[in-house]
């Protein structure tokens, strides 16, 4: 077997999810916990937290006590998952980062908006149920809300919130459901170690949510 066909050969599901959990702590130096995963049952996938109308099928905590379960050991990690392999990588926010959330359509016009502003951005993930998350420096949380109405936006009117202390964001290669698995919109790197300050691309990303409220307004209308 050659080198170019063992290199198309995926790993196993669980491997990967090891891989990525240990890598994120041990590189990005990001708090790690394992949630739920998906199970097959009666031919179809269900969420091993066994409810039948779980809202984030294996993509949320397995126990209520996550918070103090989270790791930034790489070495914590691998043992957290080679215990259970299968389980979905979770990251606390509120931590090393906050993540600020806007629809999958806004996001990738605000990532337009951005790049031609030579904006540095951070990581950034895309959900199956086409959310986008941008990571963000820790205090986002707080301070977004006042930001958007100094922007002339009312925080209630636009689909663009934020997630710090107590919460949390799956991390790829996460699954959802059915639907398919979180994905890196803009994946972590060297260049983007630095995470930027939500001041700074919040005027994009309000821009962007404004304008899709503003389009389904005006479908209604």
């Amino acid at each position: 077997m050659g080198v170019t066909e063992a290199a198309q050969i995926p790993k196993q599901r669980g491997e990967l999810l090891l891989d990525n959990a240990v890598r994120y702590a041990e590189e990005r130096h990001w708090d790690v916990f394992p949630g739920t995963w998906l199970e097959a049952v009666e031919g179809r996938e269900r969420c091993s937290c066994g409810a039948d109308e779980c809202p984030a099928p294996g993509a949320h905590p397995a126990r209520p006590d996550w918070s103090t379960q989270a790791t930034g050991s790489a070495v914590g990690a691998r043992r957290m998952w080679s215990k259970q392999p299968k389980a979905s990588i979770l990251l606390p926010t509120g931590r090393t980062f906050d993540a600020i959330e806007v629809s999958e359509s806004a996001g990738f016009l605000a990532l337009a908006r951005m790049e031609r502003m030579d904006l540095t951005l951070g990581p950034v993930t895309c959900t199956p149920d086409r959310r986008m998350f941008f990571f963000v420096l820790p205090g986002a949380a707080v301070k977004v809300p006042d930001l958007v109405r100094k922007l002339g936006w009312v925080p209630s009117s636009i689909d663009l919130t934020t997630r710090g202390e107590g919460f949390y964001v799956a991390g790829p290669p996460t699954r959802v459901g059915g639907s398919g698995a979180v994905q890196w919109a803009r994946k972590p790197t060297a260049a983007n170690r630095w995470l930027p300050d939500a001041e700074e691309l919040i005027s994009a990303l309000a821009y962007a949510c404004g304008r899709e409220a503003a389009d389904a307004r005006a479908r209604k209308g």
